[in-house]
């Protein structure tokens, strides 16, 4: 077998088609090394995990494996690392949430991950100057005192935070819904490469995937879930950052709002958040008093 670690079984299984969460979920819940997987026969996987004739082949074949190998050599090669959720490098608080990613790609400083000074930073596409506005008089002073910022690349606020903590000086985790060769959107791609180099640049996803609708939604649960905190700020009632924030209240984790005029609509989904019971944010007092257990032992 050409697989001999548990991190490069989890890895392979996780790139193999027809094998999802809820199956490979399984299979680690049997064996965490998944070195029982590949020892049964393809009757009993088939059985077993419900899985198609042609899905088992596939995993089976050596060529298969061959290939996976020489891919996971390229993928050193162009500095791209990954941690998988067996690993003592995979964040912690990621690892609490509900569904934490099983597989990490990652470019850039792993040094980044081991600060539990994180905040998750998130909003609408196109934000008003007010929103600029109360985004720099939040987050800067939080760059200031080291904390990383982390969100997703998007436009609007999400770029526009992680300019921020590039301009101040600071850190910055892009969480991507696509694979470092399909960076999206495309226009984003040099701050992506300045990010995969001194930064950090993350995603769950092999790095030739492609961008699909369904994955962004799958990604705002990790920008959450990196975190012990989510600002939002300025998110119309149907905006992909409340899936964000809600993802982050269902995580247990801190969720902060920024207030808006009733006349905006930008501000109609983060006025509902507080009503939900996000803490309304005005200044970056509002979010050191609620993680002040993170500031004290960092």
């Amino acid at each position: 077998m050409l697989l001999n670690q548990p991190k490069d079984r989890l890895i392979y299984l996780s790139q193999s088609r027809g094998i999802g969460r809820k199956i490979l979920s399984k299979m680690l819940a049997e064996d965490i090394t998944l070195k029982s997987f590949f020892n049964r026969s393809s009757v009993e996987l088939q059985q077993r995990f419900n899985l198609s004739p042609y899905v088992v082949q596939e995993i089976y074949d050596q060529e298969k494996q061959s290939k996976f190998q020489k891919k996971y050599h390229t993928y050193a090669q162009q500095d791209i690392q990954i941690i998988t959720i067996l690993d003592d490098e995979y964040p912690e608080v990621l690892r609490e949430i509900y569904d934490p990613p099983f597989v990490l790609y990652i470019k850039g400083n792993l040094d980044v991950l081991q600060s539990e000074k994180r905040l998750s930073v998130v909003g609408t596409r196109d934000p008003s100057e007010n929103g600029l506005k109360s985004l720099r008089k939040i987050v800067e002073p939080l760059v200031v005192q080291k904390w990383t910022i982390v969100s997703g690349l998007a436009y609007g606020i999400d770029i526009h935070a992680h300019k921020l903590a590039l301009t101040s000086g600071g850190k910055t985790i892009a969480v991507l819904g696509s694979g470092f060769y399909h960076i999206y959107p495309a226009e984003h791609a040099s701050i992506a490469s300045i990010i995969g180099e001194n930064h950090l640049l993350l995603s769950e996803y092999p790095p030739d995937t492609k961008p699909s609708k369904w994955q962004f939604p799958m990604r705002n649960r990790i920008i959450s879930g990196l975190s012990r905190g989510t600002l939002i700020i300025e998110a119309r009632e149907k905006s992909g950052s409340l899936i964000t924030g809600d993802q982050a209240l269902q995580q247990g984790r801190e969720v902060f709002a920024v207030p808006g005029s009733i006349m905006e609509p930008r501000a109609g989904g983060t006025n509902r958040l507080i009503q939900q019971g996000a803490k309304l944010t005005t200044s970056v007092e509002d979010i050191l008093e609620e993680l002040m257990n993170i500031t004290a032992y960092v």
